[in-house]
């Protein structure tokens, strides 16, 4: 009789076991679905011409740029600035983690070497429930080109080369064709010219909007804030006097177009902005938009994922 009963009890208990595991593994998935999808990035490149986005590499992707600046837009004599003095710089970034992208560049003007960071903060979602993204690029340059008594700034010690640029980034997909971004940055240079300010503070302001599925029109504008104290004299031919002009550094303005597919994105604008590395641009940049100091650039970026 005993066994009987015990053979019905588990008869009995059985089917309650089995629904508690079919409840506990609902609610596992019902977690795993909620968990949070983020949003496509906002750019499609890691520049927005003269400033970074917030896009990071996919962990143990591969990132080569190339960035190209012609000369100043004299006349047709000089093919739009195509035979001017050009600048370049040549680069590459690898995503160590999801969230960190290392990688260093070389160019030409200034023989600059960099070494940078960029690491994703907070990242927006499909939800909502975090509405934008926000990103920290940072970098540190060295002044390659080789010791003259005639060097300006005067360079006397390693130290003295070094140069660094740090850069919140505000970021928002707004809508499958439109983003846009914010950023506040610090320049620093650890050597400047008599009554020049070792640090550089602004802002820029850049968007994209897509006009096929392929093709977006970007802009970009940088103000430099801080002003400096440093003038320069130059003598005026009608009077014989001389002039004196601040030489704080004039506001970036760009725009053009970007290009891109899965894998790569080519960007073809006008500028005022002949430097690349960004503490260059905010630190010394003397060419005016709108007193016709424009010329032509593009930036090639290519991911290789593995």
């Amino acid at each position: 009789m005993k066994n009987y009963i015990i053979i019905l009890l588990v008869l009995f208990v059985v089917p309650f076991i089995g629904t508690a595991q079919d409840s506990e593994e609902v609610q596992q998935d019902t977690i795993v679905k909620k968990k949070e999808k983020l949003e496509r990035p906002a750019f499609e490149s890691s520049f927005v011409i003269d400033n970074p986005t917030n896009v990071v590499n996919n962990k143990n992707a591969l990132e080569v740029q190339m960035e190209h600046r012609f000369g100043i837009i004299e006349s047709w004599d000089d093919m739009g600035g195509i035979w001017g003095a050009a600048n370049i710089r040549f680069g590459g970034t690898y995503g160590v983690h999801e969230r960190v992208t290392l990688g260093l560049g070389v160019q030409k003007y200034r023989r600059y070497l960099d070494l940078n960071a960029k690491v994703a903060i907070l990242r927006q979602t499909r939800s909502e429930k975090m509405p934008l993204s926000l990103t920290y690029y940072g970098n540190i340059a060295y002044d390659g080109r080789a010791q003259t008594a005639t060097m300006q700034p005067p360079i006397n010690y390693h130290q003295d080369r070094l140069s660094y640029f740090h850069q919140l980034i505000v970021a928002r997909r707004f809508t499958p064709e439109f983003s846009a971004q914010g950023t506040l940055s610090l320049s620093h240079y650890n050597t400047v010219y008599v009554d020049m300010k070792n640090d550089m503070v602004a802002f820029s302001l850049g968007a994209r909007y897509k006009i096929s599925p392929n093709t977006a029109i970007i802009v970009d504008y940088s103000q430099p804030i801080t002003e400096f104290d440093n003038f320069y004299g130059s003598v005026n031919n009608d009077t014989g006097e001389i002039e004196y002009d601040n030489v704080n550094p004039h506001p970036g303005i760009s725009l053009g177009f970007e290009f891109g597919t899965s894998g790569h994105a080519f960007q073809l604008f006008i500028s005022n902005y002949w430097g690349i590395l960004p503490q260059e641009n905010y630190m010394w940049n003397q060419n005016d938009f709108f007193d016709g100091d424009i010329l032509l650039g593009f930036n090639i970026t290519r991911i290789y994922n593995f």
